[in-house]
This record gives structure tokens, sequence and C-alpha cells, in this order.
């Protein structure tokens, strides 16, 4: 018995270190993973990755009922994390046009990060996409200018400046600007679009987004 105890706290001691070093939002990955096993993607759907402005979109497919829409945002996630885990959020897909809502949190992450470094994570992911994809659209949703993020605005509005002008270059690629829709009269962000934390929208933002994206879906 004492054996049997003793080999079982060694599975839980390994099974405990492993949960503690497993790469963050690998639980995400895996949920994906395990979507796709019991709903095969549909071919030639609309892709969107990103961060949490997508994952709370949970609804996103009445927004735009005659579109088949394919959500994988992730919550928290980075320009950083689309990189690491770009086989895994690339490879099972067969999209039509891929649209991606990323780049806050590369910032809220490490405030000291320079546009210039975040702009560079979203070309290389750019660049992923295009190993797999290479004639596909690809779409970039801008960084909106969150009430509770104020600080960054300046990083956002600079890096938001880079990433369109490097899709104005490609082919087959947009720049998506909601950030003028989302204001007001006064040419300030409308706080009342936002829940409590100032961070995530009311269904109220996603109307205006769901204006601004549409002419872009495929």
């Amino acid at each position: 018995m004492k054996k049997v105890l003793a080999f079982l706290a060694v599975i839980l001691l390994f099974t405990n270190i492993y949960s503690q070093n497993k790469p963050a939002f690998w639980d995400d990955i895996q949920e994906f993973k395990a979507l796709n096993q019991e709903n095969p993607p549909t071919k030639g759907a609309i892709l969107l990755l990103g961060s949490s402005s997508f994952t709370m979109w949970k609804d996103v497919n009445s927004y735009f009922p005659e579109k088949v829409i394919i959500n994988r945002g992730f919550g928290g996630s980075s320009l950083y994390d689309l990189n690491f885990y770009s086989d895994e959020l690339l490879k099972p897909y067969a999209p039509k046009q891929i649209i991606i809502y990323c780049g806050e949190n590369d910032f809220a992450g490490n405030e000291n990060l320079k546009s210039k470094e975040v702009f560079n994570r979203y070309k290389h992911f750019y660049s992923e996409i295009r190993k797999y994809y290479p004639e596909i659209s690809v779409a970039y949703v801008s960084i909106k200018m969150s009430p509770s993020r104020e600080k960054l605005w300046p990083k956002f509005t600079t890096t938001n400046a880079m990433i369109k002008k490097f899709l104005d270059r490609k082919k087959n690629a947009e720049y998506i600007d909601i950030t003028q829709a989302m204001n007001g009269a006064d040419g300030r962000i409308r706080e009342d679009l936002f829940l409590e934390d100032r961070l995530h929208m009311k269904p109220e933002g996603y109307q205006i987004w769901k204006k601004v994206m549409e002419p872009y879906l495929k």
C-alpha cells in the first residue's frame, strides 16, 4: 500500500510541475483543438483571431448571419502569443479571410514596449499567415482606445498607423479603422460603449464594429 501511495504521490508531483510549466494560454489552445475535433471547421469561413474583444463577441455570428465565422479569440492574448501558437491557430483551418484584433495586451503586459516592437510582432504574424495562405484576404482591426488604458493611447495610435501603412502596400490585405467610429461628438472615445472595467465592450460597441467591419467581410 505504501508503494502505491508513493507512486501516486510521484505522479501527482509531476502533474503539478507540468501544469505549472505549461505555456500561457495552453488550455485555450487545447480547447480549440477539442472544438475542432467535435465540429471540424468549415472551409472557406472567416477566421477571427486575437484577444478578448473577439473572445467576448460570443454571438458574432448573429451580427453577420449571412457569413460563416469561426471565432478563435482568447482573452488576454497578445501578438506575441499569436506568433507563439501560429501553427495551432492557422494550420487547422482553410479560411477565405482572417481578421485580427490584437495588440492592446502587448503594451498592457509591458508598458516599456515600443510601438515598433509590437508592429514587428504583427509583421511576423502576417508572414506566418502567408506561409499557409498566400492569397487569402487578411484584415486588421485597429487597436481601440480603451478608457482604462488611456496612458497607452499614444502607442496605440502610432502602432495603428504603422500597421495601416504596412497593409496598404500589401495585396489582399486591409486595415479596418474602428477608432473614429467609436468617438463621440467631442472627438473622444465614448465611454458609454464600455463595461464597468472600461476595457471590454457592451453590445452597443459591437454594433459599431459590425457597421464598420461589414463592408470588409468576404
